[in-house]
């Protein structure tokens, strides 16, 4: 099967939310190739009108990083049909088996054409949010290797902004909570997110570098979760809350 063949079936499984089994085993598939097949998955949507809005990054918690396996961050790339409006109401069957993560967003405040250290990056950002993003495997069983993953852009699916907010100094020490229906079903600090979440923006102006992509002004940054990821369904609330941040939430029908 070529890698277009498989492109079209994961981007079929997404429009529909109809699931699929695992490709990258029978396939062969090593990850230079799944990010090839998932360049063409995104180029599906924008063939249909959609345009780029930003990318997330995933494995960005050390431990979870170990514990598959892997060596390095993956990313993803945002397109405006994803965008969720905040406290909007979305009907939950859009999604094959949905799970909500709270993160960080930064908004770039002017292009990144290359690989930019810490020291620097907040010469790049001018705007922080908290944000939700949901991720939802289009995979059966939500089961899946490393290659499917980064193929299927990385469980890309949503995502929802709140207030942008001037770049705080210090965030690397910051409580979230992850609610459904009021209650915190996760919880933990933006330290989880590579000890400094301003760190998934070096490490994203890195990987885009290798793959001679510009973030462009104007995009937004989601910088990994920092808490365990919470499934969701039908007629619930979602609220992720971030300290000195603010709120974010969506709902379910």
């Amino acid at each position: 099967m070529t890698h277009q063949e498989i492109a079209e079936i994961l981007d079929q499984a997404a429009r529909h939310a109809r699931p699929t089994s695992q490709l990258a085993a029978t396939y062969q598939i090593d990850l230079d190739a799944a990010y090839e097949i998932q360049n063409l998955c995104v180029g599906k949507r924008l063939d249909r009108g959609e345009y780029v809005t930003g990318y997330k990054l995933g494995f960005t918690n050390r431990a979870k990083m170990e514990q598959m396996g892997v060596h390095d961050l993956i990313w993803g790339v945002l397109t405006n049909s994803m965008e969720i409006l905040n406290k909007e109401e979305v009907e939950a069957k859009r999604w094959i088996q949905p799970r909500a993560e709270a993160e960080i967003a930064f908004r770039i405040s002017k292009d990144i054409e290359e690989s930019v250290g810490l020291k620097n990056i907040t010469d790049y950002i001018d705007k922080m949010a908290p944000a939700i993003e949901i991720v939802d495997s289009r995979y059966e069983n939500f089961k899946f290797a490393l290659e499917d993953m980064v193929a299927d852009n990385c469980s890309a699916s949503a995502y929802v902004l709140g207030d942008w907010i001037d770049l705080k100094p210090s965030i690397n020490d910051l409580q979230i909570h992850l609610k459904v229906n009021r209650e915190t079903l996760a919880e933990g600090k933006t330290n989880a997110i590579l000890s400094n979440p301003l760190q998934s923006v070096v490490e994203l102006s890195r990987l885009a570098s290798k793959a001679d992509t510009i973030i462009k002004k104007g995009q937004i940054v989601l910088a990994g979760a920092a808490t365990a990821s919470v499934h969701f369904s039908e007629n619930q609330s979602i609220e992720a809350q971030i300290e000195k941040l603010g709120k974010v939430s969506f709902k379910t029908k």
